[in-house]
């Protein structure tokens, strides 16, 4: 994660035991609880896929954010938090210098109180990271190869201790490979003193601290097949098969029209699956906005879905306003907390009960489905059906992207526009884009070129 830390230091202490919420309840207790949730589950689950964590929950995958302590006391933030998302992610409150700010004496209290929330309202929580070369406290820099070893493992041993059996993910090294095309390490206090094993070495300390975690490598810039996702790919294969402890691999996925949404970020996605590990997609943001940035959260998601092992997303944040670029608006929700295009277009993706809104409001007003009509050996038959909402609609426009070198040679009940790459293609109604509310019609178009990976289609947008 390439940020620098927003929230105040928590205060020096030392590890302490402490009960939280996983502190034994009574018998008496227990049983009420139990009936009180039984009780309160048909109303909690009549609108389920109305949300973005409910959504992801009936896909099986858990839609996450990262939450800093420190906007926990803004109502607006934390009504958001709550309603939206089934995990969390503490943006700074876990890292190194938040939680050992000296040598051996800890301090959780800022950690904690994410956890605690998540834990009151049900949220699985990742723990974010434990072995970084940012953000570090200086004594760590200072330190000769022995002590730094020690260290390293003293410091995983006791943060995942203090949660353990509460943090389903953990990222347990974070960004140790450089940018560019070497593929290789990079450069920092661990690298250099105790070399490439060091990896290694924190994934066997963090499972003998919680066998039952979730052990993830984590980084950025890995999304598409490049030589850096190709050095991860090759020490997660090397782990796998010497049995090193590795049971997930994290996509950063921060994105904007420097760094766009990879062709072949499923692909990519889909083999490190392949070797056996988890894959998740753990700080995604997309600068941009309107339905080009919704497009792209799209596409991000149902790329996920695709994958059986993409267990989950989280997003870098809630509003833009909080998020470490948030000159980019990069998030799903505005300023003041409005759900932005990009929300309804997840939500849409995710399979989920869109609400009714404005004009040109992606997954608002009408939905699209797509299926393969026809095939051969060179191309396919796409069929794009489009569905009003519980509104009628007057007009309805679609993108639809193809993996080169596919290419669409003919549309169809349509009238069809490309991007500058010639792999986007936005469709617009025609003489059907009057529809009655949940009414339908189709477009199609054919394709030449292949037949895999079938087209990504974006969120509908209606007026």
């Amino acid at each position: 994660m390439r940020m620098i830390r927003t929230g105040a230091r928590a205060a020096s202490g030392s590890c302490r035991p402490h009960g939280r919420l996983r502190a034994a309840a009574s018998a008496a207790t227990t049983a009420l609880l139990t009936l009180t949730a039984l009780a309160a589950l048909p109303q909690g689950t009549a609108h389920a896929a109305d949300t973005l964590g409910a959504a992801a929950a009936e896909k099986g995958r858990y839609f996450g954010a990262a939450v800093a302590a420190n906007h926990l006391g803004e109502a607006p933030y934390v009504s958001t938090l709550n309603t939206e998302f089934s995990s969390v992610t503490p943006e700074n409150e876990m890292k190194w210098d938040a939680v050992e700010p000296s040598r051996g004496s800890f301090s959780f209290s800022r950690a904690d109180q994410i956890v605690n929330h998540a834990q009151s309202r049900g949220m699985d929580v990742r723990g974010h990271t434990l072995v970084w070369h940012s953000q570090l406290p200086s004594w760590v820099s200072g330190l000769g190869a022995t002590d730094l070893r020690s260290a390293m493992n003293n410091h995983i041993t006791q943060v995942m201790t203090h949660y353990k059996g509460e943090i389903h993910s953990w990222d347990v090294v974070n960004e140790a490979f450089q940018d560019g095309s070497s593929g290789a390490r990079r450069s920092s206090p661990f690298q250099d003193r105790l070399g490439d094993g060091f990896i290694e070495e924190a994934f066997r300390t963090a499972r003998a601290a919680d066998p039952n975690a979730k052990l993830c490598y984590n980084d950025y810039n890995t999304d598409g097949v490049n030589a850096k996702s190709n050095a991860v790919y090759a020490m997660v294969k090397d782990f796998k098969s010497r049995g090193v402890p590795i049971d997930c691999v994290g996509f950063q996925s921060h994105f904007n029209s420097n760094s766009p949404v990879p062709s072949d970020y499923r692909a990519n996605l889909q083999r490190f699956a392949d070797l056996g590990v988890d894959v998740q997609i753990t700080e995604l943001d997309i600068e941009g906005s309107g339905t080009a940035q919704a497009t792209d959260y799209g596409n991000v998601v149902r790329a996920c879905l695709a994958v059986s092992r993409c267990t989950g997303i989280t997003v870098w944040g809630i509003p833009d306003k909080y998020s470490w670029r948030a000159s980019g608006t990069p998030l799903l929700f505005d300023d003041n907390y409005n759900k932005k295009p990009a929300y309804h277009a997840v939500l849409s993706a995710l399979g989920g009960s869109t609400e009714p809104g404005g004009p040109g409001t992606p997954g608002a007003g009408c939905t699209a489905t797509y299926t393969t009509a026809e095939q051969w050996s060179g191309g396919y038959n796409g069929k794009v059906t489009i569905t009003a909402g519980s509104s009628p609609i007057s007009s309805w426009s679609v993108n639809v992207t193809l993996t080169a070198p596919q290419k669409v040679v003919s549309v169809w009940n349509g009238s069809p526009t490309w991007d500058s790459s010639g792999n986007v293609m936005t469709v617009k109604s025609g003489w059907n884009g009057t529809l009655a509310a949940g009414a339908s019609t189709s477009f199609g178009f054919t394709v030449n070129g292949g037949t895999a990976p079938p087209p990504q289609v974006g969120a509908c947008t209606a007026a």
